[in-house]
């Protein structure tokens, strides 16, 4: 009887710990600093509150929510500017005893969130830390008042405020109905503020004015706008609809230095762009190619703008107006990221328990005319000689000196012949017990032999294939052997002149183990392993060879540090054979 187990890796998920009730502690205030090779999110708390955190993707955004804590710090918005990668902070009342904080950052990095002096630390690491700290304590004593937008509503979602994007210049413009229906689905997904506000030939001016004292941001006009408005806005958000203002108008939304948004007229945008001086800048790159990275920057220059890639140098080489040069170098920055390194380290088990129980009964019965007229090996008694067994001299016993001959008749049973069993020569090999019987039967001499053997054997293979690679980098590692395989091939034989040609194939056998790991954006990996243990043994028949395989493929989740089982496979044989 055979078990076979072959079992590649393995998964343990560890469950999140219930977060805490009955805590009673107060948010107090938020703001950003600058710190070491990182910035920092820094909350302010006054009490005990758990902390969970997760990220989001599309757009990149951390989420810390504070179990059991009350929001008491004043309700401003994050002035828009770019601190060390993050976009915008936002804060709110997310559910009875739970605040909740958005950071929308460039892209997503790793992070450490520490407890320290009654403050939550939410650390995220980068190079850009030249940049003035803000606070929302300090916000809340500059924000200016601005005049209520006419018939408008916030609606229930909290303080979020988001970043205006400006459309890409355009001789067409679409109507406010058109611009929300297409950008439908990132409605649905955006967390800013959204609004409800009816418009019947309002003038252009009060309706940007209605929206800076929305949305908390500085918002200017360009000489010479005009225009009157008239649409019906229901729980949108508020950026996507002041796009969609603006595009109805044929304006769009050019960002200044310190976050301040300056509408102005598509033509005027481009004019100005045409005339303003361009600049070239080379941005070396760490971690990735720099080829990689050029038709991602692409996508973000002006008509003006150009990049090329230095392959000796690993850098950009970036031509664009002064006044989006910064922009394109962050952005460049935030791409040229670290990427993480994954060490898998897989086991192989194989377990083959083989039991084996035979019992034979061998029998020898013939006449001396017969072939199977054998003796057994035993002493001769007439090669008998006297021997002295206790030493003193004088013999005492007779010993025999050698066994009868095998092919040599000793008695003569006579009578006919009585044919032998088909197979009474074959023997178990290696009995572990033997019994001899032996008789005479009318003229015939009877030997019996009775074998027994019961035989258990245990194997357990192991192999442990270790390897490290990069963040979506397949890799393998391979450990055997290339077996030749002689290939006969008849059909080569013509007219029975030639002899049949004769070709070697080569077959891999051994440990390999393939793996591509990719870092998710919540530190998770997800992989995709193929794990294989084979080798390589005769044919119990001509042939060739065997080839024993216990190969897994799968794509598995785990955290950093989890153990995951992938697949197992027990086989079990019975084999019964009586002759």
């Amino acid at each position: 009887m055979k078990r076979i187990t072959a079992l590649a890796a393995c998964l343990v998920v560890a469950a999140a710990a219930p977060p805490g009730a009955g805590r009673d502690g107060e948010v107090k205030a938020v703001s950003v600093r600058p710190a070491d090779r990182s910035v920092e999110v820094v909350i302010d708390l006054q009490g005990a509150v758990d902390v969970q955190d997760f990220t989001l993707a599309s757009p990149a955004r951390l989420v810390v929510d504070l179990q059991g804590a009350r929001l008491v710090a004043p309700a401003v918005l994050y002035d828009g500017l770019n601190r060390g990668g993050i976009k915008n902070i936002r804060y709110a009342q997310f559910r009875p005893g739970v605040v909740r904080i958005v950071i929308d950052v460039d892209v997503l990095k790793d992070y450490r969130i520490e407890r320290k002096d009654g403050q939550v630390r939410v650390r995220i690491g980068t190079e850009r830390t030249a940049f003035a700290a803000w606070s929302s304590q300090a916000a809340a004593r500059d924000l200016a008042t601005a005049p209520p937008v006419r018939s408008t509503e916030r609606a229930s979602g909290g303080q979020a405020a988001a970043r205006v994007a400006a459309p890409a210049p355009s001789d067409q413009t679409l109507s406010i109905d058109e611009y929300l229906s297409e950008h439908a689905k990132e409605s649905e997904q955006s967390q800013a503020a959204r609004i409800t506000v009816t418009w019947d030939n309002a003038d252009l001016r009060e309706v940007v004015a209605g929206f800076a004292a929305f949305s908390g941001r500085t918002i200017i006009l360009s000489k010479d706008i005009k225009g009157q408005v008239s649409a019906e806005i229901k729980n949108q958000p508020w950026d996507l609809a002041f796009n969609a203002v603006l595009e109805s108008q044929g304006l769009t939304v050019n960002m200044l230095d310190g976050g301040i948004l300056q509408v102005i007229d598509k033509k005027d945008l481009a004019r100005a762009d045409s005339t303003v001086p361009v600049e070239t800048r080379l941005v070396r790159v760490n971690y990735a190619r720099a080829s990689a990275l050029v038709p991602s920057v692409q996508s973000i220059l002006t008509k003006r703008g150009a990049v090329v890639a230095d392959s000796t140098s690993n850098a950009l080489v970036i031509t664009e107006i002064a006044s989006r040069i910064n922009r394109v170098d962050d952005f460049v920055k935030g791409l040229d990221i670290r990427t993480p390194q994954v060490s898998i380290q897989a086991k192989i088990i194989f377990v083959d328990r083989t039991d084996v129980e035979e019992l034979g009964v061998k029998y020898d019965l013939g006449s001396p005319t017969q072939f199977f007229n054998k003796l057994i090996q035993r002493p001769d008694p007439r090669t008998a000689k006297a021997v002295d067994t206790n030493g003193d001299g004088v013999p005492d016993a007779f010993v025999p000196q050698s066994n009868f001959t095998p092919d040599q008749t000793i008695v003569d049973l006579g009578g006919n012949s009585l044919s032998a069993l088909g197979n009474a020569d074959q023997e178990i090999v290696n009995p572990a017990l033997n019994l001899i019987f032996s008789t005479a039967v009318g003229n015939f001499n009877l030997t019996t032999f009775l074998q027994a053997l019961q035989r258990v054997e245990l194997a357990d293979l192991q192999a442990e294939p270790t390897i490290t690679t990069l963040d979506n980098r397949a890799a393998e590692i391979l450990v055997g052997d290339r077996v030749p395989i002689r290939i006969i091939d008849v059909s080569s034989a013509t007219g029975g002149v030639a002899p049949p040609r004769a070709t070697v194939r080569f077959e891999q056998t051994g440990i390999n183990l393939k793996v591509t790991p990719h870092v998710t954006a919540n530190r998770q990996v997800l992989m995709e392993v193929h794990a294989e243990n084979s080798s390589v043994k005769p044919a119990s028949v001509d042939i060739g060879f065997t080839f024993q395989t216990q190969q897994a493929d799968n794509q598995i989740l785990v955290n950093d540090g989890e153990t995951a089982v992938i697949g197992g496979l027990t086989v079990t044989s019975v084999t019964v054979t009586k002759s």
